[in-house]
């Protein structure tokens, strides 16, 4: 049964230390919100998976949540350096990271066996690629009907995963439009499932090809508008693109990091967003 829960609730509720967490979205509709609960929650030892991390695994591992990563690139987008990871692999800062990177096609069909209840994902990949030399979770596999070489890894089978969306009914169906990326796939492999959503309405009226979460695959639904901020919600407000060029300079020095982390992060409320969506948001 979906709950319509307060963010803070929904996180402190679902996350636990240790867990497997997904925090998905695809340049569109990534989960600050939910992430930056997870910081002041103060979660640690967590498993964080995502496609292309950027800056919001970058802002999770310099808080110390994280011991382990599985990703396909990690970068700040048009930017360059993911500092606080780099910072974190390279000198143990605050605490060391593992690694397990994948292609972005190898992670999203990872996510689709994990949503089918699959073991393993099987897929022409990785062919003439190194990746393999350094993750002992990629594997080959020969087709039995037809002898091919196949590529092979872990499913992904989270025990959280946190995803934005546009909004939701009040059944607790969900809506996600424009880029999907692997939401879907993200929510249905997972054990439990948050979404935050930027409002919830009586009437999703979605047309037939829209992406639509049934009530059944979400545990809660946390009403955050501006929830994707600094990343986009379409229809809603666009991506801060000055965010994104400002952090690689807040996220090359610990002490600035920290003071704006405190700043921004640990010292506000989910409801106490940047003034800038607001902004954003008259624009669209």
């Amino acid at each position: 049964m979906t709950k319509f829960q307060s963010l803070q609730d929904a996180v402190a509720a679902n996350l636990k230390d240790g867990d497997t967490a997904a925090f998905e979205g695809f340049t569109h509709l990534i989960p600050f919100a939910a992430a930056h609960e997870a910081i002041r929650q103060k979660r640690r030892d967590l498993t964080l998976v995502r496609m292309t991390p950027d800056v919001v695994y970058d802002q999770m591992v310099g808080m110390g949540l994280a011991r382990k990563m599985i990703f396909s690139y990690a970068g700040n987008p048009g930017v360059g350096l993911l500092r606080r990871v780099r910072d974190a692999v390279e000198q143990g800062w605050p605490y060391g990271l593992e690694l397990e990177e994948h292609s972005h096609a190898a992670m999203a069909n990872a996510y689709e066996a994990g949503a089918a209840g699959l073991p393993c994902a099987v897929f022409r990949g990785y062919r003439g690629a190194e990746l393999a030399r350094v993750n002992a979770n990629i594997k080959a596999v020969t087709c039995p009907f037809t002898g091919e070489q196949l590529a092979a890894v872990p499913a992904i089978r989270p025990d959280v995963t946190f995803i934005h969306a546009s909004k939701a009914d009040r059944k607790g169906n969900v809506l996600i439009e424009g880029i999907v990326g692997v939401q879907k796939e993200a929510v249905l492999a997972a054990s439990r499932a948050v979404v935050t959503v930027e409002e919830v309405v009586d009437d999703l009226d979605a047309h037939p090809n829209m992406c639509v979460l049934p009530h059944w695959t979400v545990t809660s639904i946390c009403v955050v508008p501006g929830g994707a901020h600094p990343s986009y919600t379409q229809g809603y407000y666009g991506r801060d693109n000055a965010y994104y060029l400002e952090w690689d300079k807040i996220a090359a020095d610990r002490d600035r990091f920290l003071s704006w982390m405190q700043d921004h992060v640990l010292d506000r409320t989910p409801e106490a967003f940047d003034g800038r969506v607001s902004e954003l948001r008259a624009e669209v």
